[in-house]
């Protein structure tokens, strides 16, 4: 793993594999969450992405251990108005993206630079713009 995708300092910001990943002990993910906590990076996720991770099967004390170590953003009004310009900015439905949308929106409103940990990198670089570093994993 490099570091040079990423700049130090700002926001680290997981998707729903990468909190996934990261609750599983992903050597990758982990190895980017040991790096964000070395460069003093604040390490988030978006609410609406609690949705997509949690599942039956789930390890929960893993999950809430994981979730322990990050700052889970909420869905404000205003996060949700920038997410809706994002899909339209993009061209993008929100039926199928509001998920990433919303994550899109919650990344670029962080402390930047924000570098987002995704599985799905095609749609949130279409969704950022070009505003956040998106690397996948």
């Amino acid at each position: 793993m490099t570091r040079s995708p990423a700049i130090p300092g700002g926001t680290l910001v997981l998707d729903s594999e990468g909190l996934a990943k990261a609750v599983l002990r992903d050597r990758t993910v982990t190895a980017w969450l040991a790096l964000a906590r070395a460069d003093d990076l604040r390490v988030i996720t978006s609410a609406a992405t609690l949705v997509e991770v949690v599942h039956p099967r789930i390890n929960r004390p893993a999950l809430e251990w994981t979730l322990s170590r990050l700052v889970v953003e909420p869905i404000t009004e205003p996060i949700a108005c920038h997410a809706a310009a994002l899909l339209a900015d993009a061209g993008l439905h929100g039926h199928k993206y509001a998920i990433d949308a919303m994550l899109a929106a919650t990344a670029l409103a962080a402390p930047g630079p924000a570098t987002i940990l995704t599985s799905d990198p095609e749609d949130l670089i279409a969704l950022c713009g070009g505003r956040a570093a998106v690397i996948k994993v």
